[in-house]
C-alpha cells in the first residue's frame, strides 16, 4: 500500500494492513484506477488496457449524463425560475449525496483536502448550473450547448496547468481542431452574432472547467463519489438559504416537465454524472477525458430535437463526423508503442 503526506514528499511506505480488514468496493476501483510510485508519480493505465477502456467507458457515461442537462434545465424553467431551480437542484442533489455518504458510514475528508471540494462546489455545483440557467433564459439549448463545447479545451489547459499532466503535441493539434470545429459550428448556428446570454456561457465555461480539474486531482487522492458527495454536503448551506430566499420571490407552476427536469439535473447531472465522471477522469487524465466532452454539444442538439422540438441544424451531422475523428485522435494520441502507462506528476 501506498500513502502520501501533504506536508512531506510523496514516497513508497509499507503499511500492514489487519487480517480481515474490510476493503470497499469504491476503495478497491480507486487503487485499480491509479497507483503511487516511489519518486512521487502517478502510474496511469495504459489507454488500451482494461482499466483505460474502463475509465474512457465512465466518463463517456458522464458525458452522455451531462448532454441531457440543458434539456432538463428547459424544462425545469418551466416551473420554476432561475434561481429558484439552481437552490433546489443543489439542495436535492446534496440530501442524496449526504444520505449516501452517511449510510456508508464514509469519514470526513482530511482538512488538506476541503480548499479543492469548495473549488468542485463552486465551479460545478453552484457556478456552472446558474450561468447556464441564466443564459437559457435568452438563448435556446442548442446555441448554449455548442457554446459550451468549448469546454474540453478549457478543461484540458487547466488540467495541464493544475495537475502536471503533458499530453502530447498530436493531442493538442487534435484538440485544437475538436475546438475549431466548434467555434465554426457555433458562428454558422448564430449567424456571427453573439446572443445576449453568451456573457454566462463564457463565464461558465470557466468555472466549470475549474471545478472539473480540481475534481479530477481530487479524485485520484478518494473514491469520485466522495468527491461530488463531499462537495454537495459543502454547498447545502447556502443551497438552503438561496431557496428560502428565491421561492417566495419566483412563481412556481408545477407541472411534469418541471419536476422531471428538477429531479433530472439534481440526480442525474449533479450526482450520478459527476460520479461516473470524476472517476473516469481519476483513469484516464484530465486532458483525455475532457475531450470526450467534444461529443456533447452535438449529443445535446439530438436530445433538444427530441424533447424540445428545436430544430437542428444541416450542418449538425458534419459537425458531429468532424468531431468524432478529433475525439478518436485524442484519446489515441499519448498511446505508447507498447501500451506503456502515461506517468503524471501527483
Amino acid at each position: 500500500m501506498r500513502a502520501d503526506n501533504s506536508a512531506t514528499p510523496s514516497s513508497s511506505i509499507a503499511v500492514a494492513e489487519p487480517v480481515g480488514t474490510p476493503r470497499t468496493a469504491p476503495a478497491i476501483l480507486s487503487e485499480a484506477a491509479t497507483t503511487s510510485t516511489a519518486d512521487g508519480s502517478v502510474s496511469r493505465p495504459a489507454p488500451g488496457s482494461p482499466a483505460g477502456r474502463s475509465g474512457t467507458v465512465l466518463a463517456g457515461l458522464g458525458v452522455v449524463a451531462f448532454s441531457l442537462t440543458f434539456p432538463a434545465t428547459a424544462w425545469g424553467l418551466e416551473s420554476f425560475g432561475p434561481w429558484s431551480l439552481v437552490a433546489l437542484r443543489s439542495v436535492l442533489a446534496a440530501l442524496i449525496a449526504g444520505s449516501v455518504l452517511l449510510a456508508a458510514r464514509v469519514p470526513l475528508p482530511e482538512r488538506r483536502h476541503w480548499a479543492g471540494l469548495a473549488v468542485v462546489g463552486g465551479g460545478v455545483v453552484v457556478g456552472f448550473p446558474l450561468l447556464t440557467t441564466l443564459a437559457l433564459q435568452t438563448s435556446t439549448t442548442s446555441h448554449a450547448a455548442v457554446v459550451v463545447g468549448l469546454l474540453p479545451l478549457t478543461t484540458a489547459v487547466l488540467g495541464s496547468l493544475r495537475t502536471g499532466e503533458r499530453p502530447s503535441r498530436t493531442f493538442w493539434t487534435a484538440a485544437l481542431a475538436g475546438a475549431a470545429v466548434v467555434i465554426a459550428f457555433t458562428v454558422q448556428q448564430s449567424g456571427g452574432a453573439l446572443a445576449p446570454g453568451d456573457l454566462y456561457l463564457f463565464g461558465a465555461l470557466l468555472v466549470c472547467a475549474a471545478g472539473y480539474t480540481e475534481g479530477g486531482r481530487l479524485a485520484r487522492l478518494m473514491p469520485g463519489w466522495h468527491v461530488i458527495g463531499w462537495a454537495l454536503v459543502l454547498c447545502l448551506p447556502l443551497a438552503v438559504a438561496g431557496s428560502l430566499v428565491a421561492l417566495p420571490l419566483e412563481p412556481v407552476h408545477l407541472n411534469a416537465h418541471g419536476v422531471l427536469g428538477l429531479v433530472w439535473v439534481a440526480a442525474g447531472s449533479t450526482f450520478l454524472g459527476l460520479y461516473v465522471w470524476y472517476r473516469g477522469m481519476a483513469a484516464i487524465g484530465v486532458a483525455r477525458a475532457s475531450q470526450l466532452q467534444l461529443a456533447q454539444p452535438l449529443l445535446t442538439l439530438v436530445w433538444s430535437f427530441l424533447l424540445l422540438g428545436e430544430e437542428m441544424s444541416a450542418a449538425a451531422p458534419v459537425a458531429a463526423v468532424a468531431v468524432l475523428v478529433c475525439i478518436a485522435a485524442t484519446q489515441r494520441a499519448d498511446r505508447g508503442a507498447a501500451g506503456e502507462s502515461r506517468r503524471v506528476r501527483s
